[in-house]
């Protein structure tokens, strides 16, 4: 059984989680569970830690972390198939995203935290005196992340926390938690402090009394839209700092101009990446009304083409999702969709598979945005393609949803899809690819979340600010 990691040391219980491969629903292994009497030593081993003389120096604090980038660096190709193992991520987006990505994220916050001063001095606007600004260590950080990109999405909140001088405790889903587990162990041979990063395991009922735990300064939660309603309310009446990354329902507008062929090939990513299990995918399709059934069977060719099996097998291009559960979840959507007349184009079955849990990439087209497919994230290879009659029209579609998290605009004129993307109500926007860049902030407007991740600003979600007012003329001022 697999132990989870508390005030710097492994600890294990009766209860256990098992953990499953959705390529071939076999057991990979058992993780402990931890209960919250678990949670309520990790949180006070998080603050005493933040009173660590060790940790709270700044060179000192570099020095681990640098050393903390290299251990992750080191176990690369071990950590992107673990990632593949348990969620069904294809091999090579795991070798190209969760490997990487937590150490580059690492090393960022790293020289970031390194170059902002701890101080500064500002004169004061009425000239009377000055004021010194001071970027303080926010506190104890609860970090609750999800299954679907675990490793990256966790070094989300970990790297700027931890270079911000912060402790951490981390709650990874219940279906990747073997690679939260590594990253402790690297923490711990990278010698971090006890208390700095903790790791517990277990469902939501855990990570509720996490959240409202009394020791806990902040919180920072990927995940569903329903779950961060709830981790918002509780925060709200504990005012308590929270960041929230969401759900959302993206749209790709396809202006009359695009290239089809470009746009397809650009989609397969922006619309389908990592099985469909994506935040930020647009999987709402918008098209000309003349160019829809031009676009749809593109699309749809696009979808059929793509290698669906074994997540480890380098050629696969999409894997299973992640559980059974989800795999009804999108089964149930799909059938929705045909209930409601939309025209199936392409997949709206399971492949001819032995084992796990597959499905097909689906294309529907002629579709409604009023439609529940068209609406509802549904977190699986399923896109809708929706015609519309002009620009102002494309842009009213795309900004009815309850959502507002990424988004593409396809076009042969970059100009002209800047335009269209400045009116997209969203957090993020790509012309002609989406890619998130770490250095600028990543989030979303209305049921996509609160707050910011990544860039500068994400650093900064870790930081008290605290104005410090100095007399003018006073001798006793320090110089």
């Amino acid at each position: 059984m697999k132990p989870f990691y508390v005030a710097g040391t492994w600890q294990t219980t009766s209860a256990a989680l098992p953990v499953i491969s959705p390529a071939d629903e076999q057991d990979i292994a058992t993780v402990a569970l931890s209960a919250p009497s678990d949670v309520d030593r990790a949180v006070a081993a998080a603050d005493r830690a933040l009173r660590s003389p060790e940790w709270q120096s700044a060179d000192n604090r570099i020095r681990l972390l640098t050393r903390f980038a290299g251990e992750l660096d080191s176990n690369s190709a071990e950590r992107a198939r673990l990632t593949s193992v348990q969620n069904g991520m294809p091999i090579t987006l795991a070798t190209a995203t969760e490997a990487p990505g937590p150490v580059g994220l690492l090393r960022y916050y790293t020289a970031l935290a390194a170059a902002i001063p701890q101080e500064e001095r500002r004169p004061r606007l009425d000239g009377r005196g000055e004021t010194l600004l001071r970027r303080e260590p926010v506190g104890v950080v609860a970090a609750i992340v999800p299954w679907n990109f675990p490793q990256l999405l966790t070094m989300f909140k970990l790297a700027p926390a931890l270079a911000a001088g912060c402790a951490v405790v981390l709650k990874p889903a219940p279906e990747t938690t073997l690679d939260a587990l590594e990253l402790a162990a690297a923490a711990e041979r990278a010698g971090l402090p006890p208390g700095v990063l903790n790791v517990v395991t277990g469902d939501g009922v855990l990570g509720e009394h996490l959240v409202a735990h009394p020791g806990v300064h902040k919180v920072a939660f990927t995940g569903s839209t329903a779950a961060g309603r709830r981790i918002g309310e509780i925060c709200g009446r504990l005012v308590r700092p929270v960041t929230l990354e969401l759900g959302g329902k993206s749209a790709a507008i396809v202006l009359d101009d695009a290239d089809l062929e470009a746009t397809v090939t650009g989609l397969a990513t922006a619309s389908l990446l990592n099985n469909g299990q994506t935040c930020h995918l647009s999987t709402r399709i918008l098209v000309p009304r003349h160019r829809h059934d031009e676009v749809l069977d593109a699309v749809a060719d696009m979808a059929s083409s793509l290698v669906v099996g074994d997540p480890l097998d380098p050629e696969t291009q999409v894997g299973p999702l992640v559980s059974k559960r989800q795999r009804r979840r999108v089964e149930k959507y799909i059938s929705l969709g045909k209930r409601a007349g939309a025209t199936l184009a392409a997949g709206g079955r399971r492949p001819g598979l032995r084992r796990g849990w597959f499905v097909s990439p689906t294309v529907f087209g002629n579709v409604s945005n009023d439609s529940l497919i068209a609406r509802n994230e549904i977190f699986g290879p399923v896109l809708a393609v929706i015609p519309y009659r002009d620009i102002d029209e494309a842009v009213a579609i795309a900004n009815d949803s309850q959502y507002g998290l990424g988004g593409t605009v396809w076009t042969s004129d970059v100009e002209r899809g800047l335009d269209v993307a400045r009116r997209v109500e969203s957090g993020t926007v790509g012309v002609n690819f989406y890619d998130i860049d770490v250095g600028a902030p990543f989030g979303g407007v209305k049921a996509s979340g609160l707050g910011r991740e990544l860039g500068p600003e994400g650093l900064t979600a870790y930081q008290h600010l605290k104005s410090v007012y100095l007399q003018p003329n006073d001798p006793r001022r320090p110089s």
